[in-house]
């Protein structure tokens, strides 16, 4: 099946949809580009995404793909929102080292229950004919049969085109155990794309870059059993300039749910760009016109912190609504430049007086009372503004904790 690289700024497509995409950088590769240029010039391409269940909210990583459903939407196309309630108790090997820890169907329901309500930010649904849906392969995945399914769907797949993927090849190569179910995991993909098709018209997948084998899969089993027109795109996996993996800190994912990640902390992770990938996230993960972001990308010195807060606030107020992100601003602006502590940071409620050490802990700013001892004998802990280095301290009162320059917490009475 032939690749097709995104052409420059899509000067050479024809459809607002992909020369949105690629101005904005969201194209890597397509399966397919003058059919899916075609299909996309006329209103009501039907595209899905799907998500596995793996966790109770999406992370920072998963945003590119849910503004690919955004911009379809955007562009007069509907958005399937595939929650993986099927394929999340077998686990997706691209990418991955070892078998993913399987779940119990309670924590899978738990989980997609919990990520439903971030999709609601990014799309609108409904029942008309450019709303979003939202579907889930447990539907169909949990119905199958062994024998009919390997007899109608298995003869089609070819064993050697699967054992040349990236997610089995590279796993064999370095002799890296794979288990017949997390092979089966592109079997299953595959067949959602053609159960797509046929219920809801669906033409597109759309996906990650290591999500490239497993629609090409979905493609070719589609042309085999009567849904001869299905297409691809995949985004590029998403880098920091320091060449880290977006979304990943030193802390930990970066969540999509306020459960997980407070309003403060998420706005602040954006906050934090890179000076070198501000432009390049404008566009990705926010609606700010191209002149704008022009604009804003030629800023220099300090004054590109402000472009830092114009990211911060849209791509907050996109995931946690504008209220966080005014909030999170007003907080930022407080904490940094009045030296008091703004409504908007983590709070942990505490008995005073209570050690410095559990303090620490108890606001998640030291994962263990062994790295708030670390931290304090390096003098990166500070209460009110004051460095404290004595694990011995205990705080008296109400205040705000603060780890370096950037991670703050109040401490509150219980």
């Amino acid at each position: 099946m032939a690749e097709f690289p995104p052409k420059a700024l899509g000067a050479m497509y024809r459809s607002d949809f992909l020369q949105d995409l690629a101005a904005r950088g969201h194209i890597h590769q397509l399966t397919d580009a003058e059919a899916l240029d075609a299909a996309a010039a006329s209103p009501g391409l039907v595209a899905y995404v799907g998500y596995d269940c793996t966790a109770p909210s999406l992370h920072v990583g998963n945003l590119a793909t849910i503004m690919l459903l955004r911009r379809l939407q955007q562009h007069g196309g509907r958005p399937i929102v595939l929650l993986g309630g099927g394929t999340t108790k077998i686990g997706d090997p691209s990418g991955k080292d070892s078998q993913r820890q399987l779940l119990a169907d309670a924590v899978i329901t738990a989980n997609k229950s919990s990520i439903r309500a971030v999709f609601e930010r990014f799309l609108r649904f409904g029942d008309g004919p450019g709303d979003a849906i939202m579907v889930d392969n447990a539907d169909w995945l949990d119905q199958l049969e062994l024998i009919p399914f390997l007899r109608d769907y298995g003869r089609h797949l070819s064993v050697n085109r699967m054992l040349a993927q990236d997610s089995v090849r590279l796993r064999l190569e370095r002799e890296q155990p794979l288990s017949f179910l997390e092979f089966n995991y592109m079997v299953l993909q595959a067949f959602d794309f053609v159960e797509l098709a046929r219920r809801h018209g669906c033409r597109l997948q759309m996906g990650g870059s290591d999500q490239w084998g497993n629609i090409v899969q979905g493609i070719d089993l589609g042309r085999r059993v009567g849904c001869p027109d299905l297409l691809g795109l995949t985004t590029p996996l998403i880098t920091t300039a320091a060449g880290t993996k977006m979304g990943k800190t030193a802390e930990g994912a970066v969540w999509l749910n306020r459960d997980q990640l407070s309003d403060w902390d998420y706005w602040q992770f954006w906050r934090n760009t890179d000076d070198r990938d501000v432009g390049r996230f404008l566009r990705l993960f926010t609606d700010l016109p191209e002149s704008e972001i022009v604009r804003l990308e030629q800023l220099e010195g300090a004054e590109i912190n402000a472009a830092k807060v114009v990211l911060a606030n849209a791509a907050t107020a996109l995931c946690r609504g504008g209220e966080a992100a005014r909030q999170a601003e007003a907080t930022a602006q407080a904490t940094f430049g009045e030296g008091a502590a703004g409504d908007a940071l983590p709070e942990a409620r505490v008995q005073f007086p209570v050690g410095v050490v559990e303090a620490l802990t108890a606001t998640g700013l030291a994962a263990s009372r062994g790295e708030a001892r670390r931290k304090l004998a390096e003098g990166a802990v500070r209460f009110d503004g004051k460095v404290v280095t004595d694990p011995e301290v205990r705080i008296m009162a109400p205040g705000r904790l603060s780890l370096g320059r950037k991670r703050h917490a109040r401490l509150v009475g219980t």
